[in-house]
């Protein structure tokens, strides 16, 4: 218990160092959100009424204590771009990233965990080797460059949607079926997902290779086998289950990565997500937009590695030791 109390502390102060930096950072940069307004006609007196409405005249600690109290209330603040509320702006964004990472993660946890459990099973074989090196080659690889080849090898050839998250003749005829929309919005979700998941099983593979090998070398592992048990029982039920912390560790910590990795994908599959929303309020100068989305995808690494912490200890409660 004691260790769960440590844990929820740690991850409020963390949230609240969070806030703070996101908050001093986007004030460190030249000028302020007004000035990056892209406005020729914009007089400046309109530009100081500007600055009055969000608050940017006042001092940097009131600004920060009326940034917190709003945070508080659920209040991301005001676009700039479009006078819209900032959830407003990335809610949409967001919800249609939150698929495409899970099941980006899905795929790469499914496939590092097979490969690896398999190379550290056959160490020394030709299927060790040809595995070490593909996951180190994908592991390798830039997440734009995968992106272009899984476009090109498999898109094309498959005649896959290599663009946006829904068909644009899809409704014009008739009202589209609930089963429709979900094939639809399935096929233009999978090669993005497909992107992020190759990409990131490469390291899932390496770690899972690793701690196994280590893993099968235990003494209750060699007792198992003095007693007869089948391989694959070893491998599963009790080698497996040791291995696997250092791979929920990591999934928590490359969080960030697979954020990273999702605003190049969906740049690059031009995916309505928040990848793209960050890619045009960055064009846009959209200061409040950008400090929402920063603030929520940290939020997100931080609760990651909270819930990671709990399932280490579920795992193996010597963590308290």
């Amino acid at each position: 218990m004691d260790y769960i109390v440590k844990r929820t502390a740690f991850a409020i102060v963390t949230v609240f160092v969070a806030i703070t930096l996101n908050f001093v950072l986007f004030r460190l940069l030249p000028g302020n959100a007004v000035s990056g307004l892209r406005c020729q006609h914009c007089t400046k007196q309109f530009r100081e009424s500007i600055v009055k409405q969000y608050g940017l005249d006042k001092p940097k600690l009131q600004q920060y204590v009326i940034y917190v109290e709003r945070l508080a209330h659920g209040d991301l603040g005001t676009s700039i771009a479009d006078n819209r509320p900032v959830w407003d702006d990335i809610r949409t964004p967001l919800v249609n990233t939150l698929p495409m990472i899970v099941v980006g993660t899905v795929i790469s946890i499914i496939i590092g965990i097979i490969s690896g459990v398999v190379a550290a099973w056959r160490r020394g074989t030709a299927a060790d080797s040809a595995n070490l090196w593909t996951a180190l080659a994908f592991y390798a690889m830039p997440t734009q460059w995968i992106a272009l080849l899984v476009i090109f090898y498999i898109a094309i050839p498959l005649g896959l949607p290599a663009s946006g998250i829904e068909s644009n003749t899809l409704g014009i005829l008739s009202t589209p079926s609930t089963w429709a929309v979900f094939s639809d919005r399935v096929s233009h979700l999978f090669l993005p997902a497909l992107t992020l998941g190759v990409g990131l099983y490469g390291e899932y593979s390496l770690v899972v290779r690793s701690s196994m090998l280590e893993t099968l070398g235990e003494d209750y592992v060699l007792t198992a086998r003095a007693k007869g048990m089948r391989n694959w029982t070893i491998v599963w039920k009790h080698a497996l289950r040791n291995a696997m912390l250092p791979l929920v560790t990591l999934i928590a910590l490359s969080l960030g990565s697979i954020v990273a990795g999702a605003i190049v994908v969906e740049d690059v599959f031009s995916y309505p997500g928040i990848g793209l929303a960050t890619i045009d309020a960055i064009s846009k100068r959209d200061y409040p937009v950008l400090q929402g989305i920063f603030l929520i995808l940290t939020m997100s690494v931080i609760v990651a590695n909270y819930i990671a912490d709990l399932v280490y200890f579920k795992l193996d409660p010597r963590v308290t030791e």
